[in-house]
């Protein structure tokens, strides 16, 4: 039988205050709460400059003004929602993801009676799950809430707690604590992450596994390269304006929404903490979500 680490949020968010950072090797910050549950690293609180300096090579104007966040901690996925993870919620849901590219009909496919099936045979089950727009991504945080709520009843009618983290989330625990162009350093080195022109063996042909790279100072895997990953803000061309309590910068309404990190298919100025940009899920110049993913929050109390 599976056993399941069942935290006390309030514990590990003492912890999580009290520590300015945490090492990757710490696993008392890592729990899986239900059998569906995907396993999760407690973030420490912590301020931070968002954002990128102007003289950091391959910057983008739509990466400033820099500005000081302060981020409440809070628990992030440990790797990206896998292609085993994201075909387990369309088997139980009969979901259908519109395909992330129409013209070659390209997508999962749901046809129900618990069957479900990747976007292209054979996919590894730890390959990051990609070609997922943003509404994709919230059908399955609702799912993995109904679950987890099964599991643990005593949590009631209460907002989340799992949802996407919100951009200010995502670049501080994408950085762990350093200020460089990467986590790694300024350069892009090799073999640290999957792009085009990232020095690994995977370059601009394939997608990785979740966990085929070292982590990040937080224990993190995959926060940069590989694929894209959705966050819950609405996209801005700056910060002007931006929340400073990292909570995600939303609007009643908006087309395009925030994807960090970048992918296998992207040059390495692309790959870095700072690196930004929004995308829209109808076909158009602005839709990365034929090379986007996403990676799970949960709101700590």
């Amino acid at each position: 039988m599976r056993r399941f680490l069942l935290v006390s949020a309030a514990a590990l968010i003492g912890a999580l205050i009290t520590a300015p950072s945490a090492p990757a090797q710490d696993v008392e910050r890592e729990f899986k709460e239900c059998p569906e549950c995907p396993v999760m690293l407690g973030i420490p609180a912590g301020t931070f400059t968002m954002g990128s300096p102007p003289n950091e090579p391959g910057r983008f104007d739509t990466e400033g003004p820099q500005h000081d966040v302060t981020v409440k901690a809070f628990a992030l996925g440990k790797y990206n929602v896998t292609v085993e993870e994201f075909l387990l919620f369309l088997k139980q849901t009969g979901y259908r993801p519109e395909p992330c590219n129409p013209i070659l009909n390209l997508g999962w496919r749901s046809p129900g009676n618990g069957l479900a099936y990747p976007p292209f045979i054979g996919q590894p089950a730890r390959w990051p799950a990609a070609c997922l727009d943003w509404r994709d991504a919230q059908a399955y945080v609702e799912w993995l809430n109904r679950k987890l709520r099964e599991t643990r009843p005593e949590l009631g009618d209460r907002e989340g707690p799992y949802r996407l983290p919100s951009e200010a989330e995502w670049e501080f625990a994408a950085r762990g604590g350093t200020t460089t162009s990467r986590w790694w350093g300024n350069d892009i080195g090799a073999g640290r992450a999957n792009c085009n022109g990232c020095g690994s063996p995977y370059d601009y042909k394939v997608l990785a596994e979740v966990d085929a790279f070292d982590p990040n100072p937080f224990g993190l895997y995959g926060m940069l390269g590989n694929v894209w990953q959705w966050t819950g803000d609405c996209w801005h061309e700056s910060y002007a304006g931006a929340p400073t309590d990292g909570s995600a910068w939303q609007e009643p309404y908006c087309d395009r929404h925030v994807v960090r990190g970048g992918s296998w298919n992207n040059l390495p100025i692309f790959v870095r903490s700072a690196s930004r940009t929004g995308s829209i899920a109808n076909g158009s110049e602005y839709d990365y979500s034929g090379v986007a993913g996403f990676r799970l929050a949960r709101t700590l109390p």
